[in-house]
């Protein structure tokens, strides 16, 4: 490896670098590889740089934004980590109601930003996720039922393609590049910029979180689905079977408990959410309150720091019906540590009203989506067997599967389940879009879509 030959502004961390063990680590504790350089870059010149040299070198690509690709598909062993995390341009037009948005950014940063305005987009709910690899792979968020997904909002991108080139992706600009970036992940080149559309929300939002013990779970599970059948797109509703960690809201006497979670939230008008929402707390499954949106937005952080091993399965369900939750609650009793959660959140409304093939994003008449996620304490301790957890609640629910997983959700599962997360129509769409711009598979490090001119690995 000649670093004769880079010329980046940015750092350039290697093995005997003394922040190489900081900056070689990934939100999830149990990814442990070890690249043979992370070219931090500060700007577009040093990712092209940086990718270039990569090349020449025979160096596999790794391209890092939040570091929160649960396979760790955002580092690498002996290959070259472009780190983004120096490009954090950040900046709002209050009146055209856009924001121009870097990779580096996680989503704390840009609903900071946002929220000075009184704007918002739809985007994680773990508030250290990076805005990038969330928008490229969909992006579901609290506010998604009302104006879509993260990759919906997207307008515009810059993209340093696999020949290094810088191309501007949109509706009027290589326009199948753009359809890609929505939903395709990180197949076709390294986002530079993102621009988003930004909505009015909040900053105050009337918000029901209601706890609810294992032997009351299975009640309160079916009264919220049966509540959330007429609710307007302004309801974004999640449901969660965890064991209750020592952090706020929950209250101490629930600390190590098993308990069910309710949380919804109306992103609208403050009144008639507050309406809407005690129609929930009538029924005796939530409290409501009112909460800034950045308070939401990071509500769970505390009990989801980095470092942890973790291992998720997740499907879109057409349906959740009693055999659906009694499954659920089967996998809950069974889980193979306190830190494992099951999450089911609410689809439809705005989702569902964009069309299947605008974007690379196909799952728009899903009802819900399940999310098994594993999480254990030490990560170096044995993944098996919260994997095998993870797998076995999944299985659980394929009976109500409305056709794959959350392409941002998928561990290293094979090809099969990448292609599932499609469809057929889109992935045949999607492998001559790849062959036209990655015909070299450069980026590899994602869920990858094989080009034509490629053979497995």
């Amino acid at each position: 490896m000649d670093l004769r030959t880079l010329a980046v502004a940015g750092d350039v961390i290697t093995r005997s670098h003394p922040d190489y063990e900081t900056a070689r680590r990934v939100w999830n504790g149990a990814i442990d590889r070890h690249p043979a350089a992370i070219i931090r870059c500060t700007s577009t010149a040093d990712v092209v740089a940086g990718l270039a040299w990569g090349r020449e070198q025979g160096l596999t690509i790794a391209v890092r934004g939040g570091g929160h690709s649960i396979p760790g598909l955002s580092t690498c062993d002996d290959g070259v980590v472009l780190d983004l995390g120096g490009l954090r341009r950040m900046e709002v037009d209050a009146g055209a109601r856009m924001a121009v948005a870097g990779p580096g950014l996680v989503w704390a940063d840009f609903d900071a930003a946002t929220q000075e305005h009184g704007l918002a987009s739809p985007g994680g709910e773990i508030s250290d996720t990076g805005i990038a690899g969330l928008t490229l792979g969909g992006g579901i968020g609290w506010v998604s039922r009302r104006f879509g997904l993260a990759c919906d909002q997207l307008v515009e991108a810059e993209v340093v393609t696999a020949d290094g080139r810088i191309v501007r992706a949109s509706a009027d600009e290589h326009a199948d590049l753009f359809w890609g970036l929505r939903g395709g992940g990180g197949n076709f080149g390294v986002v530079t910029e993102f621009r988003f559309r930004v909505h009015p929300v909040g900053p105050v939002l009337p918000v029901a979180i209601g706890m609810h013990p294992a032997a009351a779970a299975g009640e309160a599970l079916r009264a919220v689905r049966d509540w959330c059948a007429d609710q307007p797109d302004e309801v974004g509703v999640n449901l969660a079977l965890i064991t209750a960690p020592p952090v706020p809201p929950i209250p101490p006497e629930l600390h190590g408990q098993r308990v069910a979670v309710i949380a919804a939230c109306h992103t609208g008008d403050v009144e008639s959410g507050g309406a809407h929402l005690r129609s929930l707390e009538r029924a005796g499954l939530a409290q409501l309150t009112p909460m800034p949106y950045v308070a939401l937005q990071s509500m769970v952080d505390a009990a989801v720091p980095p470092g942890r091993g973790s291992y998720v399965k997740s499907e879109f369900l057409g349906h959740v019906d009693d055999a659906i939750i009694d499954a659920l609650l089967d996998g809950w009793a069974a889980m193979s540590s306190p830190l494992n959660q099951i999450l089911l959140r609410l689809m439809g409304g705005a989702i569902a009203q964009v069309d299947r093939d605008a974007t690379a994003f196909v799952h728009r008449d899903a009802g819900w989506m399940l999310t098994a996620a594993a999480v254990w304490p030490d990560p170096a301790a044995d993944p098996q067997p919260h994997a095998a957890w993870s797998r076995a609640v999944w299985e659980a629910t394929l009976p109500a599967s409305s056709g794959g997983g959350y392409v941002n959700h998928l561990y290293d599962e094979g090809e099969d389940r990448v292609r599932a997360a499609y469809g057929p129509t889109t992935w045949d769409r999607l492998v001559d879009l790849k062959t036209t711009w990655d015909p070299d598979n450069v980026f590899r490090l994602n869920q990858n879509i094989r080009p034509r001119t490629a053979q497995p690995a």
